[in-house]
């Protein structure tokens, strides 16, 4: 395969955007061949529109999902299969924490299920909006995306402010322990707003917070791979633990990760 006829690449966002979505992806197959991928779960919403030969996506639960214009997919919680036909062209948007239900005022709560964008607000606006993505310079149609969004994007609820500064330590800290304490709450009814703005539970994304640091490490490695010193730095029990995160999270054993990692590609940016 030319590689030069594959393509694909990140998009950052503005500042104006960065508590909104996380980064934009990229890919266009004009290759002589089909490109067969595996998304990493990212626990983010994302939508995607195709604007060439219709993508098939494919769920660990073997789900076959055919994409011809839009569809929106997440929170992205295990391993998708997918693939880029020859003439597809791919732009995702992917959702960061809570902009998703800032847009749609509900989340997600299916793991494999696509829904149509429309379906949500009850109205056309996202086949029209693929229309005008599709008849617009591909170097515009990022800043036409962020145009489009504004007037659809609700203000943040106060009750959401409590975990901002805690998401990222749930591999160490308890969030919703600590903000029941904080805030004088059940912490049931702390679990069920982190479920309402982010679409999964605290301790999914713990254990998604731990794996995703052992992929660090095996991406960052520059010698032989050290299992032992992975898994205790991971901190996983045992290599049992660690080999059944990777069939949970990427449906591959560690050593068949290493080798196929560069047909892998992790949603959230690093």
């Amino acid at each position: 395969m030319n590689l030069q006829e594959y393509t694909s690449k990140r998009i950052m966002v503005p500042a104006e955007f960065e508590d909104i979505f996380s980064h934009f992806y990229l890919a266009e197959n004009k290759s002589a061949q089909d490109i067969h991928k595996t998304l990493v779960p990212s626990f983010q919403t994302i939508m995607v529109f195709s604007f060439g030969v219709p993508i098939c996506f494919n769920t660990k639960q073997n789900t076959n999902i055919e994409i011809d214009k839009c569809i929106i997919l997440g929170p992205i919680k295990q391993p998708i299969e997918y693939t880029l036909p020859i003439g597809s062209e791919m732009l995702v948007i992917n959702f960061k924490d809570d902009a998703f239900y800032r847009f749609f005022g509900q989340v997600i709560l299916s793991d494999h299920l696509p829904i149509n964008p429309d379906d949500l607000l009850n109205e056309n606006c996202f086949t029209n909006l693929w229309g005008l993505l599709k008849n617009t310079d591909k170097t515009k149609r990022i800043d036409l995306i962020l145009d489009f969004c504004k007037p659809y994007l609700q203000t943040r609820e106060k009750t959401f402010e409590h975990f901002t500064s805690l998401q990222n330590d749930y591999t160490v800290l308890n969030p919703i322990k600590i903000i029941a304490q904080e805030t004088n709450q059940s912490e049931r009814t702390v679990q069920l707003n982190h479920k309402k703005y982010f679409g999964y539970t605290a301790k999914e994304k713990s254990r998604y917070q731990k794996f995703i640091k052992v992929i660090e490490l095996l991406q960052n490695q520059r010698t032989k791979t050290d299992w032992f010193t992975i898994i205790e730095i991971g901190g996983y029990y045992d290599q049992s633990q660690l080999i059944h995160d990777f069939k949970h999270f990427l449906n591959l054993s560690p050593n068949q990760y290493l080798k196929f990692q560069e047909d892998i590609c992790q949603s959230e940016p690093k």
